[in-house]
């Protein structure tokens, strides 16, 4: 069964790379993209229950992954929020995680750790 997925990131070169390695390597179906905490915000109230992954950059077109954490900050138990992000160091990670981040990877040292998380995640 595939990972239902839910993908907020503003570069498009970036959503054409992953959203084809999520398919492949995860067995994930990218459900919607955003690219504004806004409309990341918007979509998340109005499909509560649909998604199993959240996978969020943290800068963004408009807004910030930031943003888009708090307003998931409840949500189901069975469900995952991720950053995956360019700019990580140890105070971005660590607010991550306080506004309710279950991972936080860097788009490029920890792609293969972030990749090996979505796979434990649509096996659990």
């Amino acid at each position: 069964m595939a990972l239902l997925t839910f993908l907020v990131e503003d570069n498009r070169t970036i959503r054409d790379n992953l959203i084809p390695a999520l398919e492949d390597l995860v067995d994930a179906r990218v459900l919607g993209i955003a690219e504004t905490e806004a409309d990341a915000s918007a979509w998340l109230a109005a499909h509560g229950g649909e998604w199993q992954l959240l996978i969020v950059d943290l800068f963004l077109k408009e807004g910030s992954g930031l943003g888009v954490l708090r307003s998931c900050v409840r949500r189901r138990e069975r469900q995952r929020a991720v950053v995956l992000s360019n700019f990580i160091n140890p105070d971005i990670r660590a607010r991550c995680m306080a506004l309710g981040a279950d991972a936080v990877f860097d788009k490029s040292r920890d792609l293969e750790a972030f990749f090996d998380y979505c796979t434990a995640q649509g096996s659990a």
